[in-house]
């Protein structure tokens, strides 16, 4: 047996055998793969390539949408690259949602100078969810008797007009507003998460909702059913502070986690942008067209910029031959209200839905589905104790003195009658004659005080004659030995209730003015 020794190779031909294998190992690749089997789009469906795909922007995400939405609320910093963005709300606590107009110069001309109606949903964010939501929605509101799920924040919201709330639909709000002006509406979510949770254990993960506004602008009937932007996010509701909580918790956890695995989620921002999504599926909800019941309590009101007051802005009423008819038609249109409860007083003809709208109008919303079924005559046989014992004690006073139509009394009351001249002649005729003095008539008119000033007594004294304050230059009351003593506040705050007085005028020198005598 012989044995031989090997000596070792050079580096050199090392080398040169290393590049004749791989050489050899790629010649015939291209004829393996012919021109038919070879196809990207298999080789864009690795996993490898979709992961940075979905790095890449959308080819439409640089285009700039007509509008956008900013929830004034900080988003999770505990969610993952990719994912959506989350924020925690409180619940009953009013959140700004700012709406903002992108549009570029020339883009929608059609809405220059218009309103645009806005819709807000709180939806379910669980598809499972939103295929049963009637039923979770009807199942809430057997459960919380008189409130809502979603609400607007009026005296905070800037910019809105003609707020409304469907009665039927407790998780949708609607508003117009002006996008060429500052329009921020504030929103109040009354649910939370937990509460459409399958209760096992105890501390179950609550389910996640998601608020959503459709924008629509108006078509050639004046309907606002033209869809124009609609965006969405993602949102948890807690109970009062439990979103400031959680919010501490996840930033707390992401404090601890390594800065690897930091880089795997997104920084918590101070604001959340709505994402654009698709318009809701509820076309229904999208009229201009009041539904009975649907409320519209303070009319057409709006916000003025930099101040939250409802102030009324009615349009001009054309002037006819029968102006108070027009009026009240006119009326009637605006404000959705029913002739049958026009006056304020509930009328015991009123249909159900009439009585809807005066619940709405008198501040008694809540109550509302809770007589949805009750006709005017129905809530007027109500009794003081039946209204307290659905009410509360609170607002079932007050519904029941609405409910009567009583009014508060005022603080004074005076009777006053104007001396006229021609009853002065007839009085003196009949003295001549040799009749009763007494045989003389005379018509008291009632005046209301609450205020208790002079200048109050003024204004009511002008109105009664119809005749301008300022035609009015002093009140005098005819003291003893027929003096005449300037009527001021305390005077008028030490009238006796119900006295009774006599207007006697006298000519003002120097100006158009009278100076009024009680007498």
């Amino acid at each position: 047996m012989a044995w031989a020794l090997k000596m070792p190779m050079p580096d050199e031909v090392i080398e040169s055998g290393l590049v004749q294998d791989f050489d050899a190992s790629l010649s015939g690749i291209g004829q393996e793969l012919g021109a038919g089997a070879y196809s990207m789009s298999d080789v864009l469906a690795l996993p490898i390539f979709k992961q940075e795909e979905s790095n890449l922007p959308a080819e439409d995400e640089n285009e700039l949408l007509p509008f956008q939405y900013v929830l004034c609320s900080a988003t999770s910093p505990a969610v993952k690259l990719h994912d959506e963005t989350l924020t925690y709300l409180n619940q009953g606590q009013s959140y700004e949602i700012r709406m903002l107009d992108n549009r570029n110069i020339g883009e929608l001309p059609e809405i220059n100078g218009k309103y645009v109606k806005s819709i807000i949903r709180v939806v379910f964010h669980d598809r499972r969810l939103q295929y049963t939501e009637h039923q979770q929605l009807e199942g809430w509101r057997w459960n919380r008797p008189g409130d809502r799920i979603l609400d607007l924040d009026i005296p905070l919201s800037v910019g809105i007009v003609d707020p409304r709330a469907n009665p039927t639909q407790l998780n949708t709000v609607e508003f117009l507003w002006d996008p060429s002006k500052r329009t921020s509406v504030f929103i109040q979510v009354h649910c939370i998460s937990t509460e459409f949770t399958t209760r096992k254990h105890g501390g179950e993960k609550g389910v996640p909702f998601r608020i959503q506004i459709d924008t629509f602008k108006e078509n050639e009937s004046s309907e606002y059913t033209e869809h124009l932007h609609s965006a969405s996010c993602q949102i948890k509701v807690f109970k009062p502070k439990g979103a400031d909580r959680k919010q501490k918790t996840d930033r707390e956890k992401m404090e601890k986690r390594t800065p690897q695995e930091k880089e795997k989620y997104q920084p918590s921002y101070d604001t959340t942008i709505l994402t654009e999504c698709s318009p809701w599926p509820d076309i229904s909800y999208v009229n201009n067209t009041a539904s009975p019941g649907f409320t519209s309590s303070h009319g057409s009101f709006t916000i003025a910029e930099g101040n939250g007051s409802p102030h009324h802005q009615p349009d001009p009423v054309p002037a006819t031959t029968d102006t108070l008819g027009s009026f009240r038609k006119w009326a009637c249109r605006e404000l959705s209200v029913s002739p049958v409860t026009e006056n304020q007083n509930l009328l015991a003809t009123a249909t159900p839905q009439d009585a809807q709208q005066w619940l709405h109008r008198n501040r008694f919303s809540p109550y509302c589905r809770l007589f949805a079924n009750f006709s005017g005559g129905d809530l007027l046989k109500l009794t003081r104790d039946d209204v307290i014992q659905i009410c509360g004690p609170a607002d079932g006073i007050r519904l029941f003195n609405a409910l009567k139509g009583r009014m508060v009394r005022p603080r004074l009351t005076i009777y006053v009658c104007q001396e006229a001249q021609q009853a002065r002649e007839q009085q003196h005729q009949k003295h001549e004659n040799g009749d009763s003095v007494n045989s003389s008539f005379y018509v008291y008119h009632a005046i209301y005080l609450e205020e208790l000033t002079a200048i109050e007594m003024t204004e009511k004294i002008a109105q009664l004659f119809n005749i301008s304050p300022r035609q009015i230059h002093q009140i005098y009351k005819q003291g003893p030995t027929g003096i005449h003593v300037l009527v001021s506040d305390e005077m008028i705050q030490n009238f006796q209730d119900e006295s009774c007085f006599v207007l006697d005028t006298l000519k003002a020198e120097g100006s158009d003015s009278y100076h009024i005598i009680l007498k």
